[in-house]
């Protein structure tokens, strides 16, 4: 029997659907707002759920207008959303250090360049924000064994 294909979107996708349809306002929105800017064919409860969903998580605001919400982002494009995810799974863990060691150990020789120019260390590796002395070891760190 063959496949039939599935119609349900993959995680997240309608989330980036709805923060793209903020990003590209110039005012706050309401569900309905949302809604017609994604063309119409979600359910307005469907984009209230996301709505509500998003400002569990903090991304987006709300304010009451009248009897309705209206929502803007509390980020302002993909990259400050990633970077609101990497510190939210940072903030779960209890095991801050071991974390950031794996995540650097894990980075490409680029990104970690990247990383150590965005931290504003000196080039051998030390002088890190605030004057802070950055350890040294595999990709600059200890390589997640610490």
């Amino acid at each position: 029997m063959p496949e039939l294909p599935s119609a349900r979107r993959p995680s997240g996708e309608l989330e980036a659907q709805v923060l793209a349809a903020l990003w590209a306002a110039d005012r706050p929105l309401t569900p309905q707002d949302v809604q017609l800017a994604l063309g119409g064919e979600l359910a307005r409860t469907t984009v209230a759920t996301i709505l509500a969903r998003l400002h569990d998580k903090g991304t987006v605001e709300r304010t009451r207008v009248g009897r309705a919400y209206v929502y803007t982002p509390t980020v302002q494009d993909p990259a400050g959303l990633a970077a609101r995810r990497m510190r939210t799974e940072l903030d779960r863990e209890q095991d801050r250090s071991t974390v950031l060691a794996r995540f650097v150990s894990d980075l490409s020789d680029a990104d970690e360049r990247l990383l150590r120019e965005l931290l504003g260390e000196g080039p051998n590796g030390h002088d890190g924000p605030n004057g802070h002395d950055v350890p040294n070891g595999p990709h600059g760190r200890d390589g997640g064994r610490g």
